[in-house]
């Protein structure tokens, strides 16, 4: 058990180091990393003690706004005082994280992770189980999908903050005049792709290798249920990553690209967010924090780009699925000196209407609250980007409170970079989508096998 517990552990330490996560929440602050960020006095906070005499809860997190946040947690709350610290964005801080764990001290008493990466961290033993410590008081203020999203059986290990829902923004202007109709399924969508190239137009999207989230969302929304996995019984894990469903929708965008109906541009670069910007796409499927990433990475809505948003199409119509891509959460690490204390900063911090409403305004992230979410003012706000359009209520809400969660592995990191090579090998053609698949099942299977666990 003990050699077998450690091959886990390993395992799951190097996955996370492995490559940078595609599925964050894109970073458009302008913040500068500290590494004296573990601590809680104030020499080492990156923010004002409002309260020097509360005891400090020490907090990582990168958000764009995090530092106007905390000073209003800080002056709301004379029992506790949040000394915050930007260890780094995704991969860069959760290196420092893992190097944290190995070596038993340097984390903080709470740390800001993606829901993706909290299966990895539980099964080192790096988080703790909220559901100890108040964790229900908070879940009605989240829908089910976000809440399964940081739990797992009765374990609670994050608290979520902001989402993904996915929707396709699309150019109003390009659909305009080549008359495309804004495809509800996805057979629509290659239909109008195929019209917009025999009339010389702009690719209708792309299919980049470096987003695998992505990919992994679009398979889910037809049906797949990649990982069964529970971190009570973390030696167990079930994978099915080559059903027909995820066949489907692989051979589907292996056709898009082999008939240049899509790019193959990887996404996140200058070139890309150009490309967007200037028309060189007629659609951008994404997620509710793309606007924030975009204005922020180079003015996409800039130029004369007329964006507005619609539904993610549908693999059947008649019935529907709603899927997330990113979202980040606040976790306690087993490494906090009081537990108690650090918990409440994650129940609370980015909970307050004030707080919140600093996120709305700030338009770089998708909040989960729902106090947000059920704000007529929220719904109805007309969003700049989409040129006045009533995005949230109209798209980006109902999207959300019908997403029904998602089970991470304990090796998302891994799979995402084995998945990433399947979707090169679907791009130049070298495997069709269906073997591309199988060979990605075989592949996590056996490695899954080779790290300690067993595969039902």
């Amino acid at each position: 058990m003990a050699s077998t517990m450690k091959n886990l552990l390993a395992a799951t330490s190097a996955g996370i180091l492995l490559v940078a996560l595609a599925a964050c929440t894109p970073d458009v602050s302008s913040g500068t990393s500290t590494d004296s960020a573990a601590g809680g006095d104030a020499g080492s906070c990156s923010n004002t003690i409002v309260h020097p005499d509360a005891p400090q809860v020490s907090v990582w997190a990168w958000y764009p706004n995090i530092n106007t946040v905390v000073d209003m947690f800080n002056k709301s709350h004379d029992n506790v005082q949040v000394c915050w610290s930007n260890a780094g964005q995704g991969g860069d801080e959760y290196a420092k994280f893992s190097t944290a764990i190995a070596a038993g001290t340097g984390a903080p008493d709470v740390i800001m992770l993606e829901a993706e990466v909290l299966p990895g961290f539980e099964i080192q033993n790096a988080l703790v189980d909220l559901s100890q410590h108040g964790a229900d008081k908070v879940k009605g203020n989240f829908s089910d999908g976000a809440w399964k999203d940081v739990s797992s059986g009765s374990s609670v290990y994050a608290i979520p903050v902001d989402g993904g829902p996915m929707a396709m923004i699309y150019r109003a202007d390009i659909f305009k005049k080549y008359g495309i109709a804004i495809p509800t399924t996805w057979d629509e969508y290659a239909a109008a792709a195929q019209k917009l190239k025999d009339a010389g137009g702009p690719f209708m999207g792309d299919f980049g290798s470096n987003v695998p989230a992505w990919f992994t969302a679009l398979m889910t929304q037809n049906g797949q249920t990649a990982w069964n996995y529970d971190s009570s019984n973390p030696q167990s894990i079930g994978i099915k990553l080559n059903d027909a469903g995820s066949q489907k929708v692989a051979s589907y965008w292996q056709d898009l690209v082999s008939k240049k109906l899509v790019d193959t541009q990887d996404q996140f670069t200058t070139d890309y967010v150009a490309g967007l910007a200037n028309g060189s796409y007629a659609t951008y499927v994404s997620a509710a924090w793309a606007p924030g990433y975009l204005t922020g990475a180079g003015g996409a809505a800039t130029g004369g780009a007329e964006w507005q948003v619609a539904p993610l199409p549908q693999w059947d119509a008649s019935k529907p699925v709603s899927v997330n891509w990113g979202g980040s959460t606040f976790a306690v690490t087993t490494q906090a000196k009081d537990k108690d204390l650090s918990s409440t900063v994650a129940m609370e911090l980015y909970a307050s209407q004030e707080e919140l409403q600093d996120g709305i305004d700030t338009q770089t992230i998708f909040p989960l609250n729902q106090q947000v979410l059920t704000s007529q003012s929220f719904a109805d706000a007309p969003i700049a980007f989409f040129n006045g359009q009533k995005a949230n209520g109209e798209v980006y809400i109902p999207a959300e409170n019908a997403y029904p969660g998602y089970t991470y592995s304990p090796f998302t990191t891994y799979y995402y970079s084995e998945l990433t090579k399947s979707m090169v090998s679907i791009i130049d053609g070298s495997k069709t989508g269906p073997q591309a698949l199988d060979d990605l099942q075989s592949t996590m299977t056996e490695y899954a096998k080779s790290q300690g666990f067993t595969v039902k």
